[in-house]
Parts: C-alpha cells; sequence; structure tokens
C-alpha cells in the first residue's frame, strides 16, 4: 500500500506544525499540504489526490464542519479541535476520528491506523477478476478491457480512454473512470492525466510518452511518480 496523502487545514500556526511533526512520525503518512483555512484547502483538493484531511473545525469564514458538507467526494477526515460539543455533530458527517487538542502522539498514532485500515478495506474490496467495465459512448455501449488501456485523459466535461487500438470519448467523471482502475496498474501524473504503468515507454523530463503521446508530469505529482518508478528501477 502507498502512504497516505495527507492534507492538514488548521488557522494556527502552532496547531499545524505539532500535527505536521506527528505525520513525520509515521512512516505510512505522507504530508501533501499545510492550510491556514478552507479556501486553501480547496486549492489543494482541486489539484491534488488527498486520502486525508486533518481538519480544525472553528476557523475564520468557513468552519470545518460546513466545508466538510459542501465537498461533493471528501477524503477521510480526522477532525482535530479544541471543542469537545462539536462531537456528536461531527460523526454524523461519517468522519475518521475526533481529536482534542492538544493531541498526545499515541492518541494521534491510533487515528492513523484506523484510517489505514479504512484503506486497506477499501482496497481489498476492488475484485481483483474484473478486467473489463462499460461505458456510454455516444449512442452505444461500449466494453473497455482494462488490459488495453494506455491512459486516460480528463477534457472540460469529459474524458477520454485511450486504449491499444482505439480511443472512447465519454461524458463521465474522471474520478468514476479512475476508480474503476487497479490500484497498483495506474498511475497519476497531471491532473487530467492517469497512465497505465506497462504502456510508459519513456520519461522524458517532465513528460511521460506512451505511443507516441507525450503527457505532462505537473510539479504537483512528479515526486510520487518518480517513487513508484523507482520501485521499478533496474540498479547495480
Amino acid at each position: 500500500m502507498e502512504r497516505i496523502k495527507c492534507l492538514i487545514v488548521d488557522d494556527e500556526p502552532i496547531a499545524r506544525q505539532g500535527l505536521k511533526e506527528h505525520i513525520e512520525q509515521i512512516d505510512f503518512l505522507k504530508l501533501v499540504g499545510s492550510c491556514n483555512g478552507a479556501i486553501q484547502a480547496t486549492k489543494y483538493l482541486q489539484e491534488q489526490d488527498i486520502d486525508l484531511i486533518f481538519l480544525d473545525i472553528q476557523m475564520p469564514k468557513v468552519s470545518g464542519i460546513t466545508f466538510v458538507k459542501h465537498l461533493t467526494n471528501p477524503p477521510l477526515i480526522v477532525f482535530t479541535t479544541a471543542y469537545p460539543e462539536y462531537a456528536i455533530e461531527s460523526y454524523e458527517l461519517d468522519i475518521v476520528d475526533y481529536l482534542l487538542k492538544p493531541i498526545p502522539f499515541i492518541r494521534f498514532f491510533k487515528a492513523a491506523v484506523k484510517v489505514r485500515d479504512i484503506l486497506r478495506k477499501k482496497q481489498q474490496s476492488v475484485s481483483p477478476s474484473k478486467n473489463f467495465f462499460f461505458v456510454k459512448c455516444s449512442q452505444k455501449i461500449e466494453k473497455i478491457i482494462i488490459k488495453d488501456i494506455t491512459y486516460v485523459e480528463s477534457m472540460a466535461n469529459y474524458v477520454i480512454i485511450h486504449t491499444t487500438d482505439r480511443k472512447y470519448i465519454t461524458y463521465l467523471t474522471f474520478k468514476g473512470i479512475v476508480d474503476q482502475l487497479p490500484i497498483g496498474q495506474f498511475i497519476r501524473i497531471h491532473r487530467g492525466y492517469v497512465v497505465a504503468l506497462k504502456a510508459i515507454q519513456t520519461i522524458d523530463g517532465n513528460e511521460v510518452v506512451i505511443e507516441g503521446a507525450r503527457l505532462p508530469i505537473s510539479k504537483n505529482y512528479r515526486d510520487e511518480v518518480m517513487e513508484i518508478i523507482d520501485k521499478y528501477m533496474f540498479k547495480r
């Protein structure tokens, strides 16, 4: 399992630093960003894949609870707050845990393990025998063989699925298509591109080459891309 990508959202610098130090002590967590409120957090969610948010509740302009209520496809949420009175309301939002400041490391670690277990079960629930899915393209329903997919491209309000012999244009969400792909066989290289690891021919600077197409690796995903590629690198 890849490291869990975390985002800290808290208006207090000291609280953000404390959470950062806790995260850095846990090898299966990876801190992607730290921000002081919902507006900054929204930008992170638009640009990167986030698995988990450590989220304060009482913040200026937009509270943590209001922020979660307005997320369409929220990542896992762990509230970090100094106020116990919001616990009942927050659990109605299906959060993972509710941590009271100051947060002892052992309590933080237990919440992190809970998140890891949830994500592991989610991965295991994806059937390994599933090798195809169906999409609607124009007036037809097309069968997509997963092993034939080379990359998936997001274009405005539709998605293009590129395979070894043709491409399919469908009016579905990018996330909806990506969720159909088996974990470990595909990698996100950009907000608008997911590629099959086996289809990558060359990595040339900040581009991936697949069947002559040059696809950009964004700076937000480059470290993760190279970390995964490094696992397959032949070394002396």
